[in-house]
């Protein structure tokens, strides 16, 4: 492939855009990664966090790098009290604020109403359609109008994840989207977090490697996958809620 000049990056279309981009970042360390990103993404670069070891390494190198990004995360209303505590101490200690996007009332309580305050136990059609309404409606809106969007996604959580780039074309959200950390291990990453005194979720010495919602994680058994503990009562293969999917299906109204 012609490597696409900086000066004409700007005009190309999305798909060689990230092309450039995915090449470029992948000889480059992750400060200097999200640095070009600011670099040649104009407009608003949003990062979503969940503030899981990976999304608190890339807060770090953020604030650290004084790189301007919108700091978001989505707040699905049945989060671990110890993701709020993170929060609020990530903070602090950075100097931001994260912006906190909820789920639309009417919309949950007509989930609720359909399928019971617990129901996406009962078929991955409903978990999904709780998914949905909880969380990928929100980073819908939390994207509108941005150019980029930068994750915390490492290749190692998981076999769909190998197959990620650094930067790639969001069709469904019409971003370019980022994953500084793809090529880190979780021991690269928690080696950061106690080097430079990184808030963390205290959940994950309690044996959470992967934290979301509250009802719907558990901690993982020694040797079992890093995602294991996420959704465990579904199929192995299917361990993600739709937010990183580039073609999305309808929700199930169940």
């Amino acid at each position: 492939m012609t490597s696409l000049l900086a000066s004409d990056l700007a005009v190309a279309a999305p798909p060689a855009r990230a092309r450039t981009l995915n090449i470029a970042c992948s000889s480059i360390d992750a400060v200097a990664r999200l640095r070009l990103l600011r670099r040649q993404i104009a407009g608003t670069l949003v990062f979503t966090t969940s503030f899981g070891l990976e999304d608190q390494v890339l807060t770090h190198l953020i604030a650290t790098a004084g790189i301007d990004v919108a700091h978001v995360t989505l707040d699905t209303g049945r989060l671990f009290p110890e993701t709020y505590q993170v929060w609020a101490a990530t903070e602090r200690q950075y100097g931001i604020r994260i912006r906190g996007y909820y789920p639309d009332a009417a919309a949950i309580e007509a989930l609720v109403d359909r399928q019971g305050i617990d129901g996406f136990y009962h078929s991955q059609a409903a978990r999904k359609a709780c998914c949905e309404a909880r969380k990928v409606d929100l980073l819908r809106r939390a994207l509108l109008g941005a150019s980029g969007w930068i994750t915390g996604l490492r290749a190692e959580q998981s076999a769909v994840r190998q197959g990620l780039d650094y930067v790639s074309d969001d069709r469904v959200h019409g971003v370019l989207k980022a994953n500084p950390l793809l090529d880190w291990s979780r021991d690269q990453v928690a080696a950061l977090i106690e080097a430079a005194a990184i808030p963390s979720n205290p959940l994950h010495q309690r044996g959470f490697l992967s934290i979301g919602c509250a009802p719907c994680t558990r901690a993982v058994a020694t040797g079992e996958p890093e995602r294991a503990g996420r959704w465990w009562w579904e199929d192995e293969t299917a361990k993600e809620c739709g937010l990183h999917l580039n073609q999305r299906a309808a929700p199930a109204l169940v």
